[in-house]
């Protein structure tokens, strides 16, 4: 098995075309790595309190074709990875990083709306788009239905980089007056790429196609025809996803059983508030409470000179699990479980 974007990038050099792989190698390699795992860590984030929380494994593809899934989770794990690659190499080229590449200027000077022109320094997606599809879409070297539904989630991840720039603008005129605007576009917090991909992954459109589909040219002309009749910005996938509550040892999936949820805590999110409810009773799962005692340093003082002196802390913490009902009444199960050490 292999890494979707492998962080070790030596691998993409001999799949680009050959009068340009050592250059674009050199270049780009360690800001493709980079955004490879931004795109990990994104995944990781967003599904940390779902059923399927981006577990190693899915970050993985077996080099069997016929082994490698192609649900809608699989999907994400495209569109997220595809979209951090784009979205580093868009971030470096505007820190300077890039000899070849500079701000995109293209449309400074048109008008772009009512009071405002194009102007400034806008983060050049453009650039980071054609690089991130040279590398990335470069892995894809099969022809068939699941090669299809990759390459597409591929572009849909480089569009909710572009569908989430911003818009900044800056006022000209007598005394601030505003008469005018100039505005450019910037890259959002990659979070924010990450946030609307989500809300693809929960919309994403199922294509009834057979994933060995590829074989003849009539085949492959179908498949074609299909995948261009959705839009880009659209998340597809082949086959629906496994029960996730359940251990799958052929699939590689965990279950839920032993997983943590929350159910206190100030500002959680819906899918915080949602996590016991969803990992534990849709999946048939007892919530169980237990007890940490976390030891943290406090009471700091700086001392003359030149060491910092801290007290030792301790404090109880409630935390709450998923496990098989009737296991929650056995004895010792509410007894203090771990310490937890903090700075």
């Amino acid at each position: 098995s292999f890494y979707l974007l492998p962080v070790c990038a030596w691998a993409l050099s001999s799949l680009l075309p050959q009068s340009k792989n050592v250059t674009a190698y050199l270049i780009y390699s360690s800001s493709v790595a980079a955004g490879a795992q931004s795109g990990i860590e994104e995944c990781k984030y967003q599904f940390a309190w779902d059923r399927w929380n981006c577990p190693e494994r899915a970050l993985q593809l077996s080099t069997h074709s016929s082994l490698r899934s192609a649900n809608r989770e699989t999907a994400f794990v495209h569109a997220i990875s595809s979209a951090g690659v784009m979205y580093t190499l868009t971030r470096n080229c505007s820190l300077g990083d890039f000899d070849n590449c500079g701000c995109d200027d293209s449309r400074n000077g048109q008008r772009g709306g009512h009071g405002w022109l194009w102007g400034g320094c806008s983060d050049n997606v453009g650039f980071g788009e054609a690089i991130s599809k040279q590398f990335v879409d470069a892995l894809e070297t099969g022809q068939d239905a699941r090669a299809a539904m990759n390459l597409h989630n591929n572009e849909a991840g480089r569009k909710a980089v572009k569908g989430t720039m911003q818009k900044t603008c800056k006022c000209h005129g007598v005394s601030g007056s505003c008469t005018t605007q100039t505005c450019w576009l910037q890259l959002p917090e990659f979070r924010e790429v990450g946030n609307y991909l989500k809300e693809k992954y929960h919309r994403a459109l199922k294509v009834d196609l057979l994933r060995g589909a590829g074989n003849s040219a009539a085949s492959r002309g179908a498949i074609a025809e299909t995948f261009n009749s959705i839009s880009r910005k659209e998340l597809v996938h082949l086959e629906d996803s496994p029960d996730y509550c359940l251990e799958n040892r052929t699939l590689g999936l965990p279950g839920t059983e032993g997983r943590e949820c929350l159910k206190k805590g100030k500002n959680l999110n819906k899918w915080e508030k949602r996590s016991c409810k969803r990992l534990c009773g849709e999946c048939g799962l007892a919530v169980e409470e237990r007890k940490a005692e976390m030891v943290s340093s406090c009471n700091c003082k700086f001392h003359w000179c030149c060491a910092v002196k801290c007290e030792q802390c301790r404090k109880t913490v409630t935390k709450y699990f998923c496990v098989k009902k009737g296991e929650i009444d056995k004895p010792g199960c509410n007894l203090p479980f771990e310490m937890i050490k903090t700075r």
